[in-house]
């Protein structure tokens, strides 16, 4: 029986009308910006207003994708949302998204229009929306009538002169999926290649009350914790039944979850880039693609990119293998005058990137490595320049930037093929095959993402660092009608404790 084309129908995306130039980052940070701007292909960052959050931005996004198809609510059987910037511990952060959606379309469909759509949130960092991309593939492939959306939505948020600051970004990509696609064939086989690991994470991070009431009497003038009888305080605090206030419940420790990472930029740079070529080895197995055969199967290259630079700076390892498989490698070293100072193979991998880690450098450094990104990877990487790290939106938004980029090339580009590498810290990858379909331009045309990044405001240092403290008490963007945002969060403690309402704006918001 032949298997049904599946695949990506059309693409939605959502940015914050908010930048940072990194320019300005970096004079305020006293950093070199020509090393983050030609280094790291880093220009702007997005940023997230005071009433954004994941929920509005995926519904933004979703919403944008429901009128571009003109799609009745009461037919999207899913809406499946990959984050790592949820809003509670055990409600999805996607059912704050159909409830705006709900509301919206109520007076045209109905109240109960969402009734029957099925959402949830897959989290597994930067590959989560991959992860519900794949699973909403085989369902949509499994009946002809199934439409599903699938929504990447994130804030890429770390603590102020941190080394990852200069790669924030916020936004949410929606993707329509279905049978008989006008975009993107997706292939059915997905390599994946996963290897626990602490590159980047989110504790839980466990504070002791005596280090709090510490820390806060270390803070008032002519006090000090000495003078304080600690152990009283702290049994005042731990002998109640009832909560009556953030200090005063019945667990001796409070577990505080920051939106910011811990991480390890050397060691989650290896993690990517074992990972993504442990994944390619097992996209071949699965579908018949061979050593040396990539870079004539595919037409472009798109990947996660955490900075715009990233896939460049990885793939040489590949790149190498690949001239290795086909017959070209010698030919290669001698034509660049290349020393290589190592064996082939290590079965030692960590030695063996050690040791080639500076002759990979020089390969990328080449003329012909330099052609091959251009042609391959590049179309991908201007996007995330001028927007910064949407986490799992990161991969789709290099997809949409690489179909925007094709529509100036003089090739019509039908029956194209595109292999994507997808990352997520923790770790583990995924590649995938797709391919363009004949009314891919009419599609890609209506993206609009050039001229979306090219209305956003640009905000100053000072306003940044308001938004990243979170002590802007009002929306900072002066055009902010027909969007979704954040009403409020219910702050009382009781059972309404922490519920997030939200609005529709079609004027602008007046603040609270």
């Amino acid at each position: 029986m032949h298997s049904p084309t599946v695949g990506i129908d059309d693409f939605s995306v959502y940015i914050p009308q908010l930048f940072l130039s990194i320019e300005d980052l970096a004079v305020a940070r006293e950093l070199n910006y020509a090393k983050l701007n030609k280094g790291l292909g880093l220009e702007q960052m997005a940023v997230a207003d005071t009433r954004e959050d994941a929920a509005t931005m995926a519904a933004n996004a979703v919403l944008d994708l429901i009128h571009k198809n003109d799609l009745d609510p009461r037919t999207i059987g899913r809406i499946y949302l990959g984050t790592e910037s949820a809003l509670d511990g055990a409600k999805p952060t996607a059912t704050y998204v159909l409830d705006m959606l709900k509301d919206h379309f109520a007076d045209t469909y109905g109240g109960n229009c969402f009734l029957h759509c099925d959402v949830v949130d897959l989290t597994f960092a930067c590959i989560g929306g991959v992860d519900a991309l794949q699973n909403t593939l085989e369902w949509a492939a499994a009946r002809a009538d199934r439409i599903g959306i699938v929504v990447a939505s994130d804030e890429a948020k770390y603590e102020m002169a941190s080394t990852g600051e200069y790669t924030q970004g916020a936004g949410a990509v929606a993707m329509l999926v279905k049978q008989n696609p006008r975009l993107l064939a997706i292939d059915p086989d997905f390599g994946v290649a996963t290897r626990p690991a602490h590159d980047f994470f989110k504790p839980h991070r466990k504070v002791s009350k005596r280090e709090i009431i510490k820390e806060v009497i270390g803070l008032l003038p002519d006090v000090s914790a000495e003078d304080m009888n600690l152990d009283q305080l702290e049994a005042q605090l731990a002998n109640g039944l009832t909560v009556n206030g953030v200090l005063d419940c019945n667990e001796s420790h409070l577990l505080i979850h920051k939106n910011t990472p811990v991480f390890d930029g050397p060691y989650s740079n290896e993690s990517y880039q074992a990972r993504i070529r442990e994944a390619l080895t097992d996209y071949r197995r699965r579908s018949g693609h061979k050593a040396g055969e990539l870079l004539q199967d595919f037409d472009y290259l798109v990947f996660h990119l955490p900075y715009a630079f990233q896939a460049r700076r990885m793939f040489s390892e590949i790149y190498m293998e690949e001239l290795k498989a086909n017959g070209q490698w010698i030919d290669f070293v001698d034509r660049n005058q290349l020393d290589v100072p190592c064996a082939d193979n290590y079965e030692d991998r960590e030695e063996y990137i050690t040791k080639c880690g500076e002759f990979l450098r020089l390969v990328s450094k080449t003329e012909e490595y330099r052609q091959f990104v251009k042609e391959r990877i590049a179309p991908g990487e201007w996007a995330s320049s001028r927007v910064g790290n949407l986490y799992a939106g990161s991969v789709f938004l290099s997809l949409m930037a690489t179909l925007e980029k094709a529509l100036h090339l003089e090739e019509t580009g039908d029956g194209k093929s595109i292999c994507v590498f997808a990352y997520g810290s923790g770790s583990k990858s995924k590649v995938f095959g797709a391919t363009l379909q004949p009314e891919w331009r009419t599609v890609a045309s209506a993206f609009d993402l050039e001229r979306r990044l090219d209305n956003r405001e640009g905000i100053s240092y000072e306003t940044y660092e308001k938004l990243h403290r979170c002590t802007a008490a009002e929306n900072v963007a002066s055009h902010d009608e027909g969007s979704f945002f954040l009403a409020d969060i219910h702050e009382e403690r009781n059972e309404s404790e922490g519920a997030r309402h939200y609005g529709y704006a079609s004027a602008r918001i007046e603040p609270v």
